[in-house]
């Protein structure tokens, strides 16, 4: 019987073969490394994929660096582009918080929190490269169970560290460099 005949159709396609990849991805390893672990993993995916996506915004607005408003746009734009709901919540010169209530994951993020490090190293990467510094603090996020996610995107170094998140550090004088730590 050729598949067209089949009685049943699925809902199966490119996007949802590949969110359920990277869940399936995410899941293995944290269950193999840990949650930890496998979001340091996951971190390293998310900072090629900044370094990526800012280089496309970079060139689109033709610019070296973004500025604050920018990068809250570049952020909330490429999210929706990907079928996320953000939206900026607060806009200053020293943070950017975000909300967001529609994962691009979709369902397929519950319970997988590591699958969390793809947005926060895109932010962070966007934001450091911007403005030479972030920490990103996923306050809340739909993977954890939340009714939405928040993310605060600090702008200045709290020498204290007193503020938490995943700190990354931008360039002076390009968009190939940064990195997070913990």
């Amino acid at each position: 019987m050729p598949p067209e005949d089949m009685l049943h159709p699925l809902e199966l396609d490119r996007d949802v073969f590949l969110r359920s990849l990277v869940r399936h991805l995410a899941g293995s390893l944290e269950e193999v490394v840990g949650l930890e672990e496998a979001s340091g993993y996951i971190s390293l995916v998310g900072q090629a994929m900044g370094e990526e996506i800012l280089a496309q915004y970079a060139e689109a607005l033709d610019t070296d660096r973004l500025t604050v408003e920018q990068a809250a746009a570049v952020m909330v734009d490429l999210k929706r582009r990907i079928g996320g709901g953000f939206s900026v919540e607060q806009l200053a010169q020293d943070k950017i918080v975000l909300v967001n209530d529609a994962c691009p994951f979709g369902e397929k993020v519950l319970g997988r929190e590591s699958m969390c490090m793809m947005t926060s190293n895109v932010f962070g990467h966007v934001a450091a490269e911007s403005t030479g510094y972030a920490k990103v603090g996923l306050e809340q996020t739909i993977a954890r169970g939340n009714g939405g996610c928040r993310v605060v995107v600090h702008l200045r170094d709290d020498a204290d560290g007193t503020i938490g998140g995943r700190e990354y550090f931008g360039t002076v004088t390009s968009h190939s460099g940064g990195g997070a730590q913990e």
